[in-house]
């Protein structure tokens, strides 16, 4: 399966890629077209290369490839390709370059046929950086390889995948990981050059005062003396430290089976390893053997316990009989209801009245703009005292980023304030009420999602109160409009729910007016049918 960490531009799969492009660019590179028609992209043999690039006569590997394309065969099949992407290059960005070449050219096919499904983790990679490049580039395919070649990007794979596949990580790579079968492979040396700089003791200093350690390079060995020489075999025991936790976290890596194994130089192992660490661990076990392989190798194992036959002679050894099967298991389960799609009150399916009189002949969205304000004033202004609210109106709008002229900002303050100043309309604002509620829940078969401009709540009753901007609004409840009454009448079949035990009231606050209107209960239970 690879390695945890690759170079991208050192595996084959990229370098494939990479040479196909240098190709396009340059297809005079005999060099470079010799790597493409031997890769997998293309797929010609030792034989066939030879065949084209032997005797040729001075002229370019790609003139002689195109001499013989005329005969058919593998080689008419390769000059159409190289002859497509040699199109393409001129236009075509890196990603859509290499994209088309993968995808609908089947390369990604080919290149995993050869070498295997590990080479997607590599192109997958390369795409992305050819994504990465277009933001922030020209879309140049010389400029991308140049890209990519100075960044050397060193990619980390994900192998916590477990598939039929050997892994090849470092000890650092494969912590948390797990394998039925482990081996270390490089288990007889140890890290031996320290460090270059050694901190010390500053002379005089607290152990804990800021700056009281010293860095120091002693450059060679002979200089290290006294406080050198402490600091060094400090820093040899938390490298040993290091070294051994490492062990732990290698040996901990397998299921079933580890495998310590390692290779002798003529200077044999270096004392302390981990494969003596190992062995003498393992020798002072009763488990522990010897044996003597085919071909003279000996090999120590240490079986566990693990490796014990099973005891199956508390096992019965027939299967008693099962009753019938329950007749739900045969039966097709029943059909969970569709959720419908939300009722949202705040946007009736009816059509709703005009937000501004037919006068005024406004084609900028000024009505929707205005709500919004409207709504948002009456939200945030309640909370501040009486005397701040008209210069906390004159900061919100200045706000809106020139939403509203000038001159209508005025009359909409006026407007805002009128309202909250209204003895009539101050228990809409007290403490037992709330802004932009938001509810949820069903009425009869549909599901509700929708937002309570204020609500109202005391020990016996609940007010829903919903602000309409219109111009010239209704005197009576029955001018309503149907969309509103609709709006309502789902609101408080909803809140009924919540406070069963409480009355539930509604009420539109016409803002040009100020009118607070209730609304019956007759009217909103007609709605609902």
């Amino acid at each position: 399966a690879g390695a945890d960490r690759m170079v991208l531009t050192e595996q084959l799969a990229v370098m494939d890629l990479m040479a196909l492009a240098r190709f396009v660019l340059l297809p005079e590179d005999d060099l470079t077209l010799a790597e493409v028609l031997k890769g997998p992209l293309v797929g010609l043999d030792d034989d066939q290369l030879f065949e084209i690039a032997y005797d040729r006569g001075g002229k370019s590997l790609w003139r002689s490839l195109l001499d013989r394309a005329s005969e058919g065969g593998d080689f008419a099949a390769a000059e159409t390709f190289l002859a497509q992407m040699l199109a393409r290059a001129d236009f075509a960005a890196p990603f859509e370059f290499f994209a088309r070449i993968l995808g609908p050219g089947q390369g990604r096919r080919r290149i995993a046929a050869r070498l295997g499904n590990e080479a997607n983790d590599p192109i997958d990679e390369f795409l992305n950086l050819a994504l990465e490049y277009e933001k922030n580039h020209p879309p140049s395919l010389e400029g991308f390889l140049h890209w990519v070649d100075a960044a050397a990007t060193v990619v980390k794979r994900d192998m916590e995948h477990t598939r039929d596949e050997v892994r090849v990580m470092t000890v650092h790579g494969a912590k948390g990981l797990e394998a039925p079968i482990v081996f270390l492979p490089d288990t007889t040396t140890k890290p031996q050059k320290g460090a270059p700089f050694l901190w010390i003791p500053a002379p005089g200093a607290a152990e804990d005062e800021a700056g009281s350690e010293l860095l120091v390079w002693p450059v060679k060995r002979e200089n290290e003396v006294g406080p050198c020489e402490v600091a060094r075999d400090r820093s040899h025991l938390a490298r040993d430290r290091e070294y051994r936790r490492l062990l732990y976290v290698a040996l901990t890596r397998a299921e079933d089976r580890l495998y310590v194994c390692g290779w002798e130089t003529y200077r044999g192992r270096e004392d302390g390893c981990w494969y003596d660490l190992v062995a003498n661990a393992a020798e002072r076990l009763d488990e522990f053997e010897t044996v003597e392989r085919d071909g003279g190798t000996v090999v120590q194992r240490l079986a566990t316990a693990q490796t014990a036959p099973v005891d199956v002679s508390g096992r019965p050894t027939e299967i008693p009989p099962r009753g019938p099967l329950p007749d739900w298991v045969k039966s097709l389960p029943v059909p969970e209801p569709v959720p419908t799609q939300p009722l949202a009150p705040s946007r009736p399916s009816d059509d709703e009245p005009p937000v501004l009189s037919p006068v005024i002949q406004e084609i900028d969205g000024y009505g929707l703009v205005r709500g919004r304000h409207v709504h948002r004033l009456l939200q945030l202004l309640p909370d501040l005292p009486p005397p701040d609210r008209e210069a906390a109106a004159r900061r919100y709008l200045a706000g809106a980023a020139g939403e509203l002229e000038p001159s209508r900002e005025e009359p909409l303050i006026a407007e805002v304030l009128a309202i909250l100043e209204e003895s009539e309309f101050a228990p809409l604002f007290g403490p037992q009420s709330q802004a932009e509620v938001p509810v949820a829940g069903r009425v009869g078969d549909f599901a509700l999602a929708g937002q309570i401009d204020r609500l109202v709540v005391d020990d016996d009753r609940v007010l829903i109160v919903d602000y309409k901007t219109n111009r010239n609004p209704p005197k009576k409840e029955g001018e309503v409009p149907p969309a509103y009454l609709n709006q309502m009448a789902i609101y408080q079949a909803a809140i009924s729910e919540i406070f069963p035990d409480r009355s539930v009231r509604c009420a539109l606050l016409w803002t040009e007016g100020p009118t607070l209107m209730p609304l019956t209960d007759t009217v909103l239970h007609k709605r609902l049918g």
